[in-house]
């Protein structure tokens, strides 16, 4: 059933744990998320960037998303990385049941306009609106911020940002990157800022660029082909320290890139004569399932449907 992202997190908020939000693109990434969820029985974020709506059409992903909802788990419909306002408020419109708007990269008091509008025009239709306060670096889909103009979530800016744009959900800046190239060292997230925006704000925290970029998937991509190196991602001893400090939301769509280049590369090596999609998607799909019942068991969200 599709549901709003602020009562899948207040639930996570009481229960302790991390709902998980899997960006998706097409149909094959879609059924391999709902499956997973289904199986473990766990609420889930299906996230459309607004790279994937001008790839496949913002109706085709609604319309596939309200398909995949009648499952019985709570299945929100959100718009990851919200920039463009006429999309965002496309969105609200279409069925969305929760948008982000990034305004990060504004000035501060643009950023608390920005995300005002967008707050008046959600609660319209009972949409919930996740906000962003401090610059994830890295690059993903539309996004980019280079890391030396990366910066952290100030805790007591974060709470005048709550009290003055009434958003439900705050992406805050603690040390991940977007994309496959996070860091030449070892990730360590700053948990203490993040315990002091949890203690100090009283709304859902969101961590994105949390992807742990999974070797075996780089590895046979690699063997098949690519050309991918140098990558890390985030610990998961860090993502479990980060949802035991307040972290209820973490968006995952790098590992479902990696599954999913990795299992289409070793298909077409093994079978050099196939071109049946079906063949060459289906183990695609496959990995992703895999990938999303391996972050669902790490957040925490399992049996909590």
């Amino acid at each position: 059933m599709l549901t709003t992202l602020k009562t899948v997190l207040q639930k996570a908020d009481k229960g302790g744990y991390a709902v998980p939000a899997f960006n998706i693109n097409n149909m094959e990434i879609l059924q391999a998320i709902i499956a997973a969820a289904v199986k473990l029985k766990s609420p889930v974020i299906i996230q459309t960037s607004e790279g994937a709506i001008q790839y496949a059409g913002i109706e085709y992903l609604v319309e596939m998303t309200r398909l995949a909802a009648k499952a019985k788990v709570p299945v929100v419909l959100h718009l990851d990385h919200g920039k463009d306002l006429k999309v965002i408020k496309r969105a609200i419109d279409s069925g969305y049941t929760s948008v982000m708007i990034d305004a990060s990269s504004l000035p501060y008091e643009k950023n608390i306009a920005a995300t005002k509008k967008v707050v008046a025009w959600a609660r319209k239709k009972n949409v919930s609106v996740e906000a962003e306060l401090g610059a994830i670096s890295g690059v993903e889909d539309l996004v980019s911020v280079k890391e030396k103009e990366a910066f952290f979530t100030d805790p007591e800016q974060a709470v005048d940002f709550v009290k003055k744009t009434n958003c439900d959900a705050l992406a805050i800046s603690i040390g991940t990157a977007h994309g496959a190239f996070k860091s030449k060292n070892e990730i360590k997230l700053d948990i203490n800022r993040l315990r002091k925006i949890d203690k100090l704000i009283k709304i859902p925290l969101v961590l994105h660029g949390a992807s742990g970029v999974p070797k075996e998937y780089v590895e046979i991509a690699n063997r098949c082909g690519a050309e991918i190196e140098g990558t890390k991602g985030v610990p998961n001893n860090q993502i479990k320290l980060a949802i035991k400090a307040g972290i209820r939301k973490i968006n995952t769509d790098t590992d479902l890139r990696l599954a999913f280049t990795a299992a289409v590369r070793e298909a077409l090596v093994k079978d050099k004569k196939t071109f049946d999609p079906r063949k060459i998607l289906g183990p695609a799909r496959e990995a992703i399932q895999k990938t999303a019942e391996e972050r669902i068991k790490l957040f925490g969200s399992a049996r909590k449907a």
